[in-house]
């Protein structure tokens, strides 16, 4: 091999290996696997004054974030964002990592959580679970520039039920 080739093979391998690096990191972020930081002990409550989630790589290959963002809406209103920053993960590892939840009206998202926390631990339910929604935002930018963001909405129950799990398949 003559040298203008080594270096073409060099300069390709330069060029792609950040895009194959994001497209690991949309792949693992569809994929990946979360729950509260204690297991079984998840609620709307604990979450609406912070605390820290655990995330689990489910691929064999390195992956990381920007920003996974859990939106709360009810009757279409947004109640608040619980955000976790920056998180990179090995090959079928977990992390953990702190969020911060924000929202313009505290005392309406707290005693909405609250009510929720009571009718899914089978109490009585007081208000239309089919209203409560949960959106999940991650955000993985291609080449760190290109905004690139995947979201999924769930209801309220199946987001508590998640978050509440026992084993993730890194434990």
């Amino acid at each position: 091999m003559n040298k203008y080739s080594a270096i073409t093979v060099i300069a390709i391998i330069v060029i792609v290996t950040p895009f194959v690096f994001s497209a690991m990191s949309i792949v693992g972020s569809q994929q990946m696997e979360y729950r509260w930081y204690s297991p079984g002990v998840f609620s709307f409550f604990n979450m609406l004054n912070h605390g820290e989630t655990e995330f689990c790589n489910t691929l064999p290959f390195w992956m990381t974030f920007e920003k996974f963002e859990v939106s709360v809406f009810y009757t279409e209103r947004h109640l608040g964002s619980y955000v976790v920053n920056p998180l990179t993960l090995g090959p079928t590892s977990s992390g953990v990592q702190e969020g911060i939840f924000t929202s313009e009206d505290f005392e309406e998202a707290q005693h909405i959580f609250m009510t929720f926390d009571f009718s899914f631990d089978s109490g009585e339910l007081r208000m239309d679970a089919n209203q409560f929604v949960v959106g999940i935002q991650v955000d993985t930018p291609i080449l760190g520039i290109i905004p690139y963001s995947s979201t999924t909405y769930i209801s309220g129950f199946e987001f508590d039920e998640m978050m509440n799990a026992e084993d993730l398949t890194c434990d």
